[in-house]
């Protein structure tokens, strides 16, 4: 005989469907060819990832000159005494930041500017800002090289028109901070419309009763944006940091294409691009593959480190 909120037993008592060991297990059932596939395209890669970081891997040892040894924590010891890596980790810390912040702040505000205008100028910067996403980012690099280019670049020619004698011919690539400045104008641009379309999303679903009763209140719209609609957002705003944080600080195809490989004397080099030249330019596999975990562990820990923070606040993620 079924109960009203449950099934009952032979003991005249009720439980909930899907309590047994079976309905236990069913979730992981479902979730099964999920975790088999990151397991075969993730989890693999980073054991062999690490396990290559803990041996003597160059192309003697890839070509059978040379045996394979274990050096234990040896590749790392040499990557922290390397002062070139130290400077490429704090650069490539700073660059990511500074991304992470210019995106979101790029992202939220036009997430907020499609709230205010009509269906079609909404419509048209939806289908821009998509584009500048779908745009792969080899194409967009050099799209962006073209633009800022010293003889060819409408750039320089129109500050020039402006009055900016200093722009004409200008090689934005040759100096360090305006090689990062230009990269970091091009990161910004493919990566603002997830955050836009995702804030707008959220903001979309903000109940419409509680903003204006902030604006009976008279409350200013930076003042409802930050006190009333930020926090409501808060768990979307998680998303698109994490996922801003772990995209910038991986940046790789824009550093190398429009820096020609790093820049000058490697002036602009990040650590994926330090890891690219390690393992790949100079045959030191191992240490490129140690600068990958050092990679992926900076990251596990500022995700963690971030959601901690979060749960601390008491917000459910």
């Amino acid at each position: 005989m079924r109960a009203r909120n449950g099934i009952r037993g032979a003991s005249g008592g009720t439980r909930a469907p899907g309590r047994g060991a079976g309905g236990a297990r069913t979730p992981w059932l479902y979730l099964a060819p999920a975790l088999v596939l990151l397991g075969g395209l993730l989890v693999y890669p980073v054991y062999q990832l690490g396990l290559i970081s803990f041996l003597e891997y160059t192309q003697a040892q890839v070509s059978g000159g040379r045996p394979t040894s274990f050096q234990g924590f040896g590749n790392y010891a040499a990557l922290f005494r390397d002062g070139q890596f130290r400077e490429v980790l704090v650069t490539t810390v700073l660059f990511a930041a500074a991304c992470v912040l210019c995106t979101l702040a790029a992202g939220c505000a036009l997430a907020v500017l499609l709230t205010r205008v009509r269906a079609l100028p909404r419509l048209a910067l939806t289908a821009a800002a998509l584009g500048a996403w779908a745009t792969p980012a080899v194409t967009g690099s050099t799209v962006w090289l073209f633009l800022f280019d010293a003889d060819f670049g409408p750039v320089d020619k129109l500050l020039t028109r402006l009055g900016m004698s200093g722009f004409d011919g200008y090689a934005w690539t040759y100096d360090r901070y305006s090689a990062f400045a230009l990269v970091l104008l091009e990161v910004v641009w493919c990566s603002f419309p997830f955050v836009m379309v995702t804030v707008y999303a959220g903001i979309r679903a903000v109940p419409s009763e509680v903003l204006e009763a902030a604006a009976l209140d008279g409350a200013s719209q930076w003042r409802i944006w930050r006190g009333v609609t930020a926090p409501m957002l808060r768990p979307v705003l998680v998303v698109v940091t994490i996922q801003s944080v772990i995209w910038d600080f991986k940046v790789f195809t824009q550093i190398y294409v429009m820096t020609n490989g790093g820049g000058v004397a490697g002036q602009n080099l990040t650590l994926n691009v330090y890891a690219y030249q390690k393992a790949f330019a100079s045959s030191q596999y191992s240490l490129g593959s140690a600068i990958g975990v050092v990679m992926l562990l900076i990251l596990l820990g500022v995700t963690l480190g971030y959601l901690r923070l979060l749960r601390r606040q008491g917000e459910e993620i």
